[in-house]
């Protein structure tokens, strides 16, 4: 099944829904990385969070989640684009028991920040404690400190895939208030019957009939995601020039060359002699 998230629409309620399923793209993520299985999921889940997440952008640019903490892993990194092109990391310690799975065991008290860098204008940053079990639960409180839009998000994942679902409630405009209440808490509580091996398993009309066969909803085009790196040549060789020309003369004089290799994909640039001194040059 190719990677997606379908968006899904309740007739005359303020309610909106969203389906995500990455299985290609969390390969792509995982490939040359020897992360342990509990940092694998945590990353899959970040990455289905995060094509959720950027549903809501309005405008070309991105959207970042990143969580620090004071456990084995330090960072996690996940980052979507408004045509959805997704890339991940996570930063971990050696010879840890990864036996525990949860995001307090594995980050630990930390922060979790949202960034939203439209490709033309400011960027906007919310930040809130990470103060749940699970990334779902976190993102939750996000929701209801930043955003304050009552959101419900489950997500799962797994043997390289992973599955996200949103229900969130919206301004009152096509209901009223008491209306727009009732039939979330009916969603919401239908949604929370959803198993994760189900939410991981099945396709999404299987999903949303098996949740929402009394409320058939709205099915607009499904949007597809993709893996999608933004590192490149020029990039690195800007990387490098800002190091400064004291750094650059050590590294001609030292190695006579240096390569660099990008977090994300591991793709490698490659810089010899010649390419330092031209840098230097233009340094001076």
């Amino acid at each position: 099944m190719q990677d997606h998230k379908q968006r899904f629409l309740f007739p005359d309620s303020d309610i909106r829904g969203e389906l995500v399923q990455v299985e290609s793209s969390v390969s792509r993520i995982l490939e040359g990385h020897s992360y342990p299985l509990p940092v694998q999921g945590l990353i899959g889940e970040a990455v289905a969070a995060v094509a959720l997440l950027a549903s809501t952008l309005k405008f070309k640019g991105r959207l970042a989640l990143q969580a620090q903490g004071k456990g084995p892993v330090s960072l996690l990194l996940a980052e979507c684009s408004h045509d959805g092109e997704l890339r991940a990391l996570a930063r971990h310690s050696d010879g840890q028991d990864w036996s525990h799975g949860d995001i307090q065991t594995l980050i630990g008290e930390g922060t979790m920040v949202i960034t939203i860098t439209p490709d033309q204008g400011r960027q906007y940053q919310g930040i809130v404690p990470l103060s749940g079990d699970t990334l779902a639960e976190c993102l939750q409180g996000y929701f209801q400190q930043s955003e304050q839009l009552p959101t419900s998000l489950w997500l799962a994942s797994g043997n390289n895939r992973a599955a996200g679902l949103l229900l969130q409630r919206l301004p009152n405009q096509l209901a009223t208030t008491d209306g727009n209440n009732q039939m979330w808490e009916h969603l919401d509580a239908l949604a929370s019957t959803l198993q994760m091996e189900e939410l991981l398993n099945l396709d999404d009309q299987t999903i949303l009939h098996r949740l929402f066969h009394d409320t058939p909803p709205q099915l607009p085009d499904a949007q597809p995601l993709q893996f999608g790196c933004t590192c490149s040549r020029d990039r690195n060789r800007n990387a490098l020039i800002s190091l400064g020309n004291q750094e650059l003369q050590q590294l001609l004089d030292e190695d006579g060359e240096v390569t660099l290799t990008c977090d994300f994909c591991r793709h490698q640039e490659h810089f010899d002699a010649v390419d330092l001194a031209e840098m230097i040059r233009e340094g001076n």
